[in-house]
């Protein structure tokens, strides 16, 4: 008679025989259960066909699917946010081309990895197996660390993909990114994290305990990453109670909120002063205000925010309005002397004043083309009339000699010249049509008349 497991009871009993046997023997039921696996884990796409939201690269047409036609793999670079997909479909690309699959992380590997790592691709390659060499994080490799992917990209010991969160322009050799491709990943849209989600309830045989509006919001805080937004569900389902339902509010408590997506040192942070900038330079106080929030909520420094409104009240208004200099120092001042948050409020309102103020980029254009003329034209002194004569020497040697001055002469102007002797008058300022600077540009163009006229009446 056979058992369960499919011995017989003759072959049972013998063991039986000892108890010192009977009690270290362990039989199939006494093995430990395998730990749950995380639900992203659970769900990571066996196909190209199952990867969500990247059908700019998987889908029919996509790049890697028309290179995977062709049945050869170059070198790339995956660059995009986390959670989309980078190290599955470099797993999948693997497993596609019977490539053997080496990953490893440029936050945990050295050299001496690096070399073992090329050395077992070596190996493989004489036996006639192409490597997959997946590196995560490959703008942690210092440059130097970076060159030497070079050697074995180009003799084809390794087909690289590298993943980067980070713009590979700013944190890739040069040298490395000609011998790969780059492509991008995108965020996941709502509709892709949704997908994801109809995925997970599969699975787990149960509908995520939401209601609609909860739902949504939980759409919201994954901010495009789809493993947070599984990662997001599972402590949902740990946390709910039996035919407990949560709402919006409830959510919140139980997920605490992730933490948005920006890291102060790097592309998120110039992504959006960025968008805050040219906001503010297109006169959308909705839009600018909408970007300012965003860094304040994400962590940024608020004084950062304060110099960068001085900046712009400068390069992007300028004369058009004299006071937004004025405004921006006085709420940099203000969140200095309040602190967070009630300083937050003079940036808000500053910010606001910016966008919606006549813009003039003049003085920002003048004083780019005054610094190229003084890079140009080298030392000159100033003409001797307008020079101090402090002494009797250089009273002898001209200077100050023939200086008019402006406030005794007709319309308080003079019309002197106060270039260079050796330099040709030029005109760097241009006030615009726009603000206050309108009325300036009427000014000086009256002055200009009024210089040629005096100008000519003297050489008369």
């Amino acid at each position: 008679m056979a058992d369960l497991f499919g011995n017989s009871q003759d072959e049972v009993a013998p063991r039986d025989r000892s108890s010192s046997q009977r009690s270290t023997a362990k039989t199939p039921t006494e093995a430990k259960p395998e730990p749950p696996r995380p639900l992203a884990d659970r769900l990571r796409p066996a196909t190209l066909a199952e990867v969500v939201g990247q059908d700019h690269l998987t889908g029919e047409g996509g790049v890697l699917t028309r290179m995977l036609a062709t049945g050869s793999l170059g070198s790339m670079i995956f660059w995009g946010p986390p959670g989309t997909g980078k190290t599955t479909i470099a797993r999948l690309l693997a497993g596609h081309g019977d490539y053997a699959f080496e990953q490893i992380s440029a936050i945990f590997s050295g050299v001496a990895d690096l070399k073992r790592v090329f050395e077992a691709a070596r190996h493989r390659r004489s036996n006639g197996r192409p490597t997959l060499l997946f590196v995560d994080e490959i703008h942690r490799f210092n440059r130097t660390q970076q060159d030497s992917f070079l050697p074995v990209m180009e003799d084809g010991t390794v087909v690289l993909v590298g993943a980067t969160t980070e713009n590979p322009s700013f944190e890739l050799n040069a040298a490395l990114l000609s011998r790969a491709r780059v492509l991008t990943f995108r965020s996941l849209s709502s509709e892709a994290i949704e997908s994801l989600l109809e995925r997970a309830e599969a699975i787990e045989e149960r509908l995520l305990p939401l209601t609609g509006e909860a739902r949504a919001v939980l759409l919201r805080l994954c901010d495009g990453d789809g493993r947070a937004a599984l990662s997001l569900a599972e402590e949902v389902w740990r946390a709910a109670g039996p035919n407990e339902t949560f709402g919006a509010n409830g959510l919140q408590e139980i997920v605490q909120r992730r933490a948005p997506v920006y890291d102060k040192s790097r592309d998120g942070h110039y992504n959006l002063i960025s968008a805050l900038h040219k906001s503010v330079r297109g006169s959308d106080p909705d839009a600018a205000l909408y970007w300012l929030c965003r860094m304040l909520d994400a962590g940024e420094d608020p004084l950062y925010l304060g110099r960068r409104l001085v900046r712009m009240a400068s390069e992007d208004i300028g004369l058009a309005d004299p006071n937004a200099l004025a405004i921006t120092l006085a709420a940099k001042d203000a969140y200095d002397y309040l602190g967070s948050p009630e300083g937050e409020l003079a940036l808000a309102q500053a910010c606001i004043y910016l966008a919606s103020a006549p813009k003039s980029n003049a003085a920002y254009v003048a004083y780019k083309a005054g610094m190229r003329a003084a890079k140009a034209h080298g030392s000159l002194l100033p003409p001797r009339h307008i020079l101090n004569a402090p002494t009797q020497l250089m009273k002898s040697e001209g200077y100050g000699s023939g200086y008019r001055y402006d406030h005794d002469e007709p319309d308080a102007f003079s019309g002197q010249n106060y270039f260079p002797d050796e330099m040709e008058r030029e005109a760097y300022y241009h006030p615009t049509p726009y603000g206050a600077e309108a009325r300036i540009g009427e000014r000086l163009e009256r002055l200009s008349r009024l210089r040629r006229e005096r100008t000519s009446d003297a050489e008369e």
